[in-house]
């Protein structure tokens, strides 16, 4: 069904009162979550103080960010030490004291689809083809319309080319990844279990605003929260929602301001990363 969940901003005590006296596990996407899309991933900038929330929230919960951006990239544009960052839709993870990496062997596989579509997209302006370690994402943003089904043709025959290799899509993008039973929502899953997070006293809670941070909301379902930032009504599995990028900051700034109340008033004791 197409609606907008309830707003866990303007809803905030009902939204609380969901975690009650557990510890949140807080699982961030990056890009339309709290950095505002822009029309090339390099200019997709989080603000100060988001940042600043984001430190701040490290010291009273656990904190992961979870994005379909390279990890390294990733890292360097959160420029967070001691989080765990999962890059290219969780195939690539990393923290203090992990390391993981799913979908080695596909790596040939990627480097072929991304000659391929090198040489096959280099005459129409605004197509950006960006090489991430386990994923190569075609950005449409800057594309003109007129040329946009070629592009989606291009990548569909690569992939039929790639036959171990999927295709999947976001907001303005097509993005080719191993062909495995691996995504965001894995990702976390394989992340609680690795942080020691799958007790009764943790809820994960995870915010993304694309069509790949469903997986992840469906894989919560049970034991966690989904909040969907968007500003317009759509399908999806999360149950609590954000306007935009500046609302979701502002949220986990209260979310901030409440843990360590509740920590104040001995209700929890802050629990730093893993």
């Amino acid at each position: 069904m197409t609606h907008v969940p309830p707003s866990a901003f303007s809803e905030f005590d009902a939204f609380t009162a969901a975690i009650g006296g557990r510890t949140p596990a807080l699982f961030l996407d990056y890009d339309g979550t709290l950095a505002a899309i822009a029309p090339r991933p390099d200019l997709a900038v989080m603000p100060a103080e988001a940042r600043a929330v984001v430190r701040r929230l490290s010291t009273l919960c656990p904190v992961a960010f979870v994005s379909g951006r390279d990890l390294d990239d990733l890292a360097a544009m959160v420029a967070l030490d001691d989080l765990v960052y999962a890059g290219s839709h969780g195939f690539d993870l990393r923290g203090p004291d992990l390391r993981r990496q799913v979908g080695v062997e596909y790596v040939p596989d990627l480097d072929a689809a991304e000659r391929s579509l090198h040489d096959r997209l280099g005459g129409i302006a605004g197509a950006l083809v960006e090489r991430k370690r386990f994923a190569i994402a075609i950005h449409t943003r800057q594309v003109a319309p007129p040329e946009k089904p070629a592009v989606a043709d291009t990548v569909r025959t690569v992939a039929q080319e790639q036959a171990r290799l999927r295709v999947t899509g976001g907001k303005e993008l097509f993005e080719l990844r191993p062909n495995l039973p691996w995504d965001k929502g894995r990702a976390v899953l394989a992340l609680l279990e690795a942080l020691r997070l799958e007790g009764d006293g943790t809820v994960p809670i995870y915010l993304g605003d694309d069509e790949t941070d469903e997986d992840a909301f469906r894989a919560l379902s049970g034991p966690g929260i989904g909040i969907r930032v968007m500003d317009d009504p759509a399908e999806t599995a999360a149950t609590w929602s954000l306007r935009d990028p500046a609302e979701a900051a502002a949220f986990l700034g209260r979310l901030a301001d409440w843990l360590a109340e509740r920590a104040a008033a001995g209700a929890m004791s802050p629990i730093h990363q893993p």
